[in-house]
């Protein structure tokens, strides 16, 4: 028989702790302040120190609890650095929103040097492979976990001037189906929140060009996604709201991938 609803208990994360990477700006900054607001204890990691001591300062000032951490997912010596740190810091790791990724600027496959392609594969997927690994191990051994894997939109469609972003956020897509097979019975669920059009520091320059408005115009919602519309999502896949969600990449953007992109 179904216990009586208590909505409020299903999407907090009191006595969580909750690692987000690539926390500096954008989207890891608000993912930090959801989670803190929901009442977990959140560990902010990135490799610009000084703008998650900002982060952390605004979230302790607002009654939530958070602290940082150096990380660079492109070394797998800072990787096993902060993760050893956190070993010595908290007695569980509950949730990680593995985030940190980059962009380049929009250019033709038959363009794209070595550097270049290699650089956002370095990030998005190798970075994103080497905190999931850490974290899976953990989350484990101790029999419980959550890992959110940020995704995009181009996990489930094409486009051009960006083939190299847009395979590793297909290869992050598949990462998170195959975590998920593998560690479901482990009690870790694993999941991929793939955000449509959102203003970030990766496009914010492009998307204020008169090509870029007349782009976003083009879309299905004639918008990009405000901060907010991503917290009720991120909230379901963390909590116990979302406990027999495991393997989903849930996209958030306004019917953008039905749009002709």
């Amino acid at each position: 028989m179904d216990t009586p609803l208590d909505i409020h208990s299903l999407f907090a994360l009191t006595g969580k702790t909750a690692l987000v990477s690539g926390a500096s700006s954008g989207l890891g900054e608000h993912f930090a302040q959801v989670l803190a607001a929901a009442g977990a204890r959140v560990i902010v990691a990135a490799r610009r120190v000084d703008r998650l001591e900002a982060l952390v300062d605004r979230i302790n000032a607002t009654g939530g609890e958070a602290s940082s951490i150096a990380l660079d997912v492109t070394s797998r010596a800072s990787v096993d650095s902060a993760f050893e740190e956190l070993d010595s810091t908290v007695s569980s790791l509950d949730i990680v929103i593995n985030n940190a990724g980059i962009a380049n600027r929009p250019l033709r496959f038959v363009d794209a040097t070595e550097e270049e392609w290699g650089g956002v594969l370095d990030v998005n997927l190798i970075g994103a492979w080497r905190v999931a690994q850490a974290a899976a191990i953990r989350m484990k051994q101790q029999g419980s976990g959550v890992v959110v894997n940020t995704g995009s939109i181009y996990s489930h469609v094409s486009g051009t001037h960006k083939a190299d972003y847009n395979v590793s956020k297909v290869a992050v897509d598949q990462l998170t189906k195959n975590m998920a097979l593998e560690l479901a019975r482990s009690g870790v669920r694993v999941n991929s929140l793939c955000p449509g059009y959102f203003e970030t520091a990766i496009n914010e320059k492009e998307f204020a060009t008169e090509q870029g408005r007349a782009y976003i115009d083009r879309l299905v919602p004639r918008r990009t996604g405000q901060y907010h519309e991503l917290t009720g999502p991120l909230l379901l896949l963390v909590s116990d709201a979302g406990s027999y969600v495991n393997g989903a990449s849930l996209v958030v953007d306004g019917g953008t991938v039905h749009s002709p992109i």
